[in-house]
Formats: C-alpha cells, sequence, structure tokens
C-alpha cells in the first residue's frame, strides 16, 4: 500500500468514528481565548456534530488516532481479522488538524479515540501527548474528548483526566457474558475499575486543601460510555438496568446507545440485520425518564411482557396507558411527582405549572403557552376548563398514538 496523504487518512479515519455514539461536550466548565490568551473555545458556534443540554450545537472534529487494532471484538469493523483499509495519524497529524481546524471556524474541540496499536499503554500515551501538546504548547482551550483505554496504566488515565473534558470508557455490551464471548480479549472488571478511578480521581479534585487550595481539574465535564444495542439477545430490562447501576455507581455523565450495525464477514453469531434504530431512540427516551422523571427500570419496562419498550410508542406513554387507573391527574393540585409522568409533560413545563399555580388556577389553554404537548396530555389531565371524561378509558387510545400503518415495499 502506497503513503497515505493526510486528507487519505482524514477520510478513512473520520469514516471509522462514526460508529463511536459517546460524543458530547456538555458539561465542561466555560473557558475561551477571548481575553487574548491561548486559542479555542468551549462556548462558540459552528457546524453542529453534538448538542448540549441547553440545545446549542457544538462542532467537534471526531477520528481514530488509528483504525489498526490487536484486539478482534466481534462486533467491531476495525478488528485485527478485518479486511478494512487501515490508516494511522501521527500525534503530530492530529494537533494540526485541529488546530487548522479550529482557525477555519469548522469545530469547537476535538473527540478522539483510537484502536489498539502496539499496546494500550503505548496507544494511551500519544493519544495523552496530543492533548498535552494542545494545551501545554499551543494554548488550546476548546473541548477535549478522549476515549480511554481501560487497560492502559492508572498514570496515563489520570495524565488524560489533566488534559481532557471528558473521559470515557466504553462498557460496550449490556452483560459481562456477551463482553466475554463477543471481545474475549476485554475484561468487563478492568473496565469497571478503570472507571471507578475517573470517578475517584474527579471526587478528590473537589476537595480543597487545608490551605482552601484546589487540587487540579480532573476531567470537568465528567465521564460517559457507550452500549451496542442488538449484537447479543439482551432485552431493553437488561440494558437500562445495566445503564441505573453506571449511573450510581460510577456517576457517569451519560450512558449512550449504539444500534448494531452488521460488518463485513461477521461471525455466525452476530444478527445479519441491524435492529430498528427506533429501538435506540425509545432507549434514550427511557434514560431520560430514568434520570430526571424519577421512573424506575421495572416501571418502564413492564408495559411489555418481553421486557423491551414498545416502538410504536415512547415509553412514558406507554407506562400511563397500562397505568391509567392514577390518571386523569388534576394539574392544580397534583405532587410534582406526578405531573412529571402526564405524556406530554417536560421538566420545564412542570416547572412552570407549579410556579404558576402559586398565583392563579391553571387552565386548559394555559398549558399549550407553557410547552405541554396537549395531544398527548389531554387524556390524562383535568383542570379549569378541561376534562377528558372517558376519555381516559377509551379503549382505542392507544391507537390514537400509534403512528399511522405504512404501505410496506418489497424492495
Amino acid at each position: 500500500m502506497g503513503r497515505l496523504s493526510l486528507q487519505d487518512k482524514l477520510a478513512i479515519l473520520s469514516d471509522a468514528a462514526k460508529y463511536d455514539a459517546s460524543c458530547a461536550s456538555s458539561g465542561t466548565a466555560r473557558r475561551d481565548s477571548r481575553d487574548g490568551k491561548g486559542l479555542g473555545s468551549t462556548e462558540g458556534s459552528g457546524i453542529c456534530h453534538a448538542y448540549a443540554p441547553d440545545g446549542r450545537c457544538i462542532s467537534l472534529l471526531k477520528i481514530l488516532m488509528t483504525n489498526f487494532c490487536i484486539y478482534d471484538c466481534a462486533y467491531c469493523v476495525n478488528r485485527v481479522s478485518s479486511n478494512v483499509r487501515r490508516a494511522r495519524f501521527s500525534p503530530e497529524e492530529v494537533v494540526h488538524l485541529t488546530l487548522e481546524f479550529y482557525r477555519r471556524n469548522y469545530i469547537e474541540g476535538l473527540f478522539l479515540s483510537s484502536g489498539i496499536i502496539r499496546s494500550p499503554d503505548a496507544t494511551m500515551a500519544d493519544m495523552v501527548r496530543i492533548a498535552k501538546t494542545l494545551r501545554e504548547e499551543h494554548g488550546f482551550r476548546g473541548y477535549i474528548h478522549l476515549k480511554t483505554i481501560p487497560d492502559a496504566a492508572p498514570e496515563l488515565l489520570e495524565q488524560a483526566g489533566l488534559y481532557a473534558d471528558r473521559l470515557s470508557i466504553n462498557v460496550e455490551l449490556p452483560t459481562d457474558a456477551s463482553v466475554k464471548s463477543y471481545a474475549p480479549e476485554k475484561n468487563p472488571v478492568t473496565i469497571r475499575k478503570a472507571m471507578s478511578e475517573v470517578r475517584q480521581k474527579r471526587e478528590a479534585s473537589r476537595d480543597r486543601s487545608h490551605t482552601g487550595k484546589r487540587p487540579a481539574r480532573f476531567a470537568p465535564a465528567g465521564q460517559s460510555t457507550q452500549v451496542i444495542v442488538g449484537a447479543d439477545g439482551a432485552t431493553d430490562a437488561t440494558i437500562l438496568g445495566q445503564s441505573t447501576r453506571l449511573y450510581t455507581g460510577f456517576g457517569l455523565k451519560r450512558v449512550y446507545y449504539s444500534a448494531f450495525s452488521p460488518i463485513p464477514d461477521a461471525t455466525a453469531k452476530l444478527p445479519l440485520i441491524r435492529p430498528p434504530l427506533e429501538r435506540e431512540h425509545r432507549l434514550y427516551q427511557a434514560d431520560w425518564l430514568l434520570r430526571f422523571y424519577g421512573f424506575a427500570v421495572e416501571e418502564i419496562t413492564a408495559a411489555t411482557p418481553d421486557g423491551n419498550l414498545a416502538l410504536d410508542i415512547d415509553p412514558k406513554l406507554a407506562w400511563a396507558l397500562a397505568n391509567r387507573h392514577l390518571f386523569p391527574v388534576d394539574v392544580n393540585r397534583a405532587e410534582r411527582e406526578m405531573l412529571l409522568r402526564v405524556p406530554g409533560f417536560g421538566t420545564k413545563t412542570v416547572n412552570r405549572i407549579l410556579t404558576t399555580r402559586r398565583h392563579r388556577t391553571l387552565r386548559y389553554e394555559d398549558l399549550s403557552r407553557m410547552g405541554a404537548l396537549m395531544k398527548k396530555a389531554r387524556p390524562f389531565v383535568t383542570l379549569a376548563g378541561w376534562s377528558p371524561g372517558a376519555l381516559t378509558d377509551t379503549p382505542d387510545l392507544r391507537a390514537r398514538f400509534a403512528p399511522p400503518p405504512e404501505q410496506l415495499s418489497l424492495f
């Protein structure tokens, strides 16, 4: 194979990075170079690659350092036995690309992952070198997200957290048995140990000394992980149960769900078709309910007998339809916990309801102005000017929310 140009490498390694879903820049410290010091920002605007919680578009250079890998994970297109075109950036090339893309206002930060070359320590050392060079030699103040390697030495992980805004360590699959079956070189215990070390270092970085001095910040935007959905036989209940343990046990900011994508020359153990993308979407909705709406995994997944989320309606609506005896809810009297369970009510809407009803009685038309999706909410609420009557218990209520039938194509 002839020598690849930088453009060729970029084409190969940016395409190879598309399988990594754990890419977002929310939660980092506010930091920019408008004071004349350094280069870059975590706050600007540009080409959208990810979204912050406030809806702001974030542009990131998302690449692999290399798609060479010594591991043979069955679900990975870059596994050692895969017949794909290979490329590798040097640390200097990644630094050059990041700075040049930033100067052209293409990006606001860097998301860097990598296959494993030579050894986990050698690969992680190169990634740390990239982040350190950007920060210390070029004064780069933009966002940096490093996908860390759990088998790397703890001191390399510690250095990564000093230069990166966010670290992520993929758990790969929902269960330990699946990881051992599909990725035998990876150890779930090692992965969890690395995640625990990141949490401990983050907590230690918040503690002041007896003189009041804070230690160096460590991954201020926290850590995240990714779970592949549909490669094994895990149900949505199993996946969400794993996510709950990760959130509570390791203080994760996000768990990302990535629908398995069939790859060339795959093992017979893997499915031939990818799961419906709607399943990935429903998992994200359920994840939101777990984190911000007070739902438990058992409540969300009990709506269907097989432990999987319904694909035709969202999980909050599915729960409400399965628990109609709790509805309709009096919007002017209900507790916050119950208002959060009303389909069509988001957290901001509920906060507005609680604030406004202290001063006056809410009417039906007020809810629309507050951002409620009344098409979903109207069968489940009662308030001045509106009562659903028998609508809540209508046998065909679910059908009213399900998408209309489509004519399937044979081609």
